[in-house]
């Protein structure tokens, strides 16, 4: 579990700076943009990223120290202390928030790495560094995609998260789908991403779970792994589908999983 936590800090890492070199490139006019998030513009995505990573700090901070998760109300004035900033403010308020959480993160030696259990306060038990950092990372990734597609309608997620966001979906599969949305159709479908390749199977009932392929699908979607993921967090607009993405079988459509992973 070491090597994962170091792989998955590695990716926070790369991420942290190509976002920065991103938004050091924006223009103070371009802040206000719609960004890929419903209703955020860029300034407001950077915003929850930064408050976000002084939250993530204190937690971590607070496993290390044996005092646990700061509680709502801290989390409300971090969220009211950056919603009161300009957007220039939230910008540069970001790199410098973010840029202390991943330090922190790399200075961790490799006993703390693999002994470290960490209470995130929303979760039922402490959960490893792996897990909390990759929760993190998957936040900080389909963020980033929400900054860059806001002037890219061709943005990816970063190839670095995207193989390791891949073994960790299944953590919050049944939260994200929506198994109501089908009015009470039933599924089996089998997932085969490229970049990387994987294949698996997506079962749609009562609930949405990740399970093995199956051998007798209902229908079969191809799609590049990162927008497999962001078809999870409901970054799935048609606008922001590649081509490569496919569906084939009678019995759904692109736009009835589009209605199963609506995003939140």
């Amino acid at each position: 579990m070491t090597e994962q936590a170091d792989r998955i800090i590695d990716a926070l890492r790369s991420g942290h700076d190509y976002l920065t070199s991103v938004v050091r490139g924006i223009a103070a006019a371009d802040l206000g943009r719609p960004s890929g998030a419903t209703e955020w513009d860029v300034s407001q995505v950077l915003s929850h990223l930064g408050s976000g990573a002084e939250i993530g700090l204190a937690t971590l901070e607070g496993a290390l120290n044996g005092t646990g998760p700061q509680g709502g109300d801290f989390n409300k004035s971090v969220w009211a202390r950056w919603d009161a900033m300009s957007p220039a403010e939230r910008a540069e308020g970001f790199v410098t928030a973010n840029e202390t959480l991943v330090r922190r993160y790399e200075g961790l030696d490799q006993r703390t790495r693999e002994e470290l259990r960490i209470d995130l306060g929303f979760l039922p038990v402490p959960v490893d560094l792996a897990t909390a950092a990759g929760l993190r990372l998957s936040e900080f990734a389909h963020h980033s995609w929400d900054v860059e597609v806001a002037f890219d309608q061709t943005a990816s997620l970063a190839p670095a998260a995207t193989e390791l966001l891949l073994d960790q979906v299944g953590l919050l599969i049944g939260f994200l789908g929506k198994a109501d949305a089908l009015d009470g159709r039933r599924a089996d479908l089998a997932v085969r991403t490229t970049a990387p390749v994987r294949a698996f199977g997506l079962g749609l009932g009562d609930t949405v779970t990740l399970t093995d392929q199956p051998a007798q699908p209902d229908a079969v979607l191809s799609a590049p792994a990162e927008w497999w993921l962001r078809l999870t967090t409901g970054r799935h607009a048609p606008a922001y589908t590649p081509s490569t993405v496919t569906l084939t079988g009678d019995s759904l459509t692109l736009d009835d999983l589009r209605r199963v992973f609506p995003g939140f």
